[in-house]
């Protein structure tokens, strides 16, 4: 695994069947982010308050229906859910009908809200335009770096088959 020194480790975890999930080219990437992040980022630094590892959770709807309830109270699913404590949940079906939905591919999706859950860590905010804004910046640079470091646009195998 690579990693920056001082930064966390990041562990994706694969707890869906929907959709195949080539877990070893995710983390690959979701290493290459978290890097980025971390050498970009001071906040995310001064903002980790000891967390030693992230852990990327891979979900169905349905989990992440359960989740959205029990923690927002907001009924249905969504695409990614972080929590402070170091996890980020995404929801592989829901990459899956938004990558049609904004014609991009279903693993990129993934990747996108891998990037947005560890901007979530590192103390980003979207409930405000203003603050969407930035963080929808930041993301598009760190998934950008990302893509470049680790070769995903150019491999033919991506992380979902």
């Amino acid at each position: 695994m690579r990693g920056t020194p001082g930064a966390p480790r990041i562990v994706v975890k694969n707890s869906q069947r929907a959709v195949l999930i080539q877990l070893p080219a995710l983390q690959r990437f979701a290493e290459a982010a978290l890097d980025e992040a971390w050498r970009s980022l001071g906040t995310f630094r001064e903002r980790r308050f000891g967390i030693e590892e992230i852990n990327v959770i891979l979900v169905s709807d349905r989990r992440i229906a359960a989740l959205h309830r029990q923690f927002m109270n907001i009924g249905g699913p969504t695409d990614v859910i972080t929590f402070q404590h170091g996890e980020i949940f995404i929801s592989v079906e829901t990459a899956v009908s938004h990558a049609t939905e904004y014609a991009t591919t279903p693993a990129d999706e993934i990747r996108l809200y891998l990037v947005h859950g560890i901007l979530h860590l590192s103390g980003f905010d979207d409930t405000t335009d203003r603050a969407a804004k930035r963080m929808e910046r930041t993301q598009a640079r760190i998934f950008k770096a990302a893509m470049r470091i680790t070769g995903a646009n150019c491999r033919p195998a991506d992380p979902l088959k």
